[in-house]
Formats: C-alpha cells, structure tokens, sequence
C-alpha cells in the first residue's frame, strides 16, 4: 500500500510509520518542519505539509491507498485538532483516499457506569481536560461527516511506549479493561492496530479502540 502519515514525527506516528515500513509498505512521512525529519524511520520519504492546510491534504493524498492522522496540538491549542479534522475529511473527500484517524480515549465508556465516559468521571485529571474535549469534538466532526471514507482509532486509558506484542483485544465504544481493571496499550501495538485496519478494513465510518 501507499500511506501518508501527518504527524508521522511524534511518538504514535513515527511508530505507526516504522510498523508500515516493516510490513513492506510504501510511507510519505509528513512533517511541519524538516528539523524533526531524524525522527522519522529510515525507508520512509519525508515530505514537509501541514494536515490543517487542504491544499497539502490533496497534494500528499493523491495516488495514495490511505492516509493516517497522528497529529497531536501543543497545549493551548486544542482547538486546532477540530480544524485539523475538518481540512483532512474535506481533502480526503475530494481525492477519494481512506483517512484513519488516531484521537483519544475521553468519549470510551466506562465499564458499569451506566454510560459515564473516560472525561465524566470524577477523577478525571483536570489537566487533560482541554486535550479531552478536543478529542471528543473531533470525534463528533468525523461522526457528522458523510463525504470521506474515514475511521477512528481511541487508544485506552493508558497508552505509552512500550513492546510490541501484536496480542490485544478490539472494542467499539466501550473502555476495554483488563481482569485488573486496567486500560493499557503500548504505542507499538497501537501502531500494529492500526495497521491491521489499514490492510484489513472493518471499521467504516465508526470508532474503534483496542486494548490489552
């Protein structure tokens, strides 16, 4: 396959990107800046865009079999995710490219709660609240589009580095925890669920998470 990844130097695309590479696939690694371009894995072609401008969403999407969006805001920009997803699904639509997208955990429900999400509970750090949000105004942007062909990817609870395994459990809306209670995956086997979408589609417009 052909994959363009934005956000292709942070922790979860760089490995999104080696995880590719490793399967033989063809990787444009897309970067804002060229200073981070050593972050990148060897074997990906790096090219300088941005996710939030739809002239480079067309440019790097053409001729591709899909595109992963592992973009990330700083802190205070929050708001900029929500933009960044509308450009990507207007561009994505135009060029007729799969988009799966990499957001967050704060919509998930959690287990026995009677539908309390990740972000209701109450002791839910206040810190993560602003990221939190934003996460769940993306996921409502991807939920009212009807144009791309997109799918959305919540990591659990705790997602970290780690090892790969290749051995985790898939869910839908629901927060997967462990016989511990625990919603752990390392960004290693987050990238292999990504993967295995990319090759293996069975997420069509809705949400996925995985977990161990």
């Amino acid at each position: 396959m052909r994959i363009t990844v934005f956000g292709a130097a942070g922790q979860v695309g760089s490995r999104a990107v080696a995880e590719a590479l490793e399967r033989g696939h063809q990787v444009t690694a897309v970067l804002r800046s060229p200073a981070r371009a050593h972050e990148v894995p060897a074997g990906a072609e790096v090219r300088i865009g941005d996710a939030a401008s739809i002239e480079d969403v067309i440019d790097l999407s053409v001729g591709q079999d899909l595109v992963i969006s592992a973009t990330r805001p700083t802190p205070g920009q929050e708001d900029e995710l929500v933009a960044t997803t509308k450009v990507l699904l207007a561009g994505l639509a135009r060029t007729r490219v799969r988009l799966l997208v990499v957001g967050g955990a704060a919509t998930l429900t959690v287990p026995g709660t009677a539908g309390v999400t990740v972000m209701d509970e109450p002791d839910f750090p206040a810190e993560l609240r602003g990221i939190a949000r934003a996460c769940a105004d993306q996921l409502e942007v991807c939920r009212a589009d009807a144009s791309a062909q997109w799918t959305y990817l919540s990591p659990p609870a705790l997602l970290e580095p780690g090892t790969r395994t290749g051995l985790f459990r898939l869910g839908t809306d629901d927060l997967l925890v462990d016989a511990d209670g625990a919603s752990v995956l390392s960004m290693e086997d987050l990238a292999v669920a990504l993967l295995d979408e990319a090759e293996r589609p069975r997420h069509h417009r809705v949400r996925f998470t995985a977990a161990y």
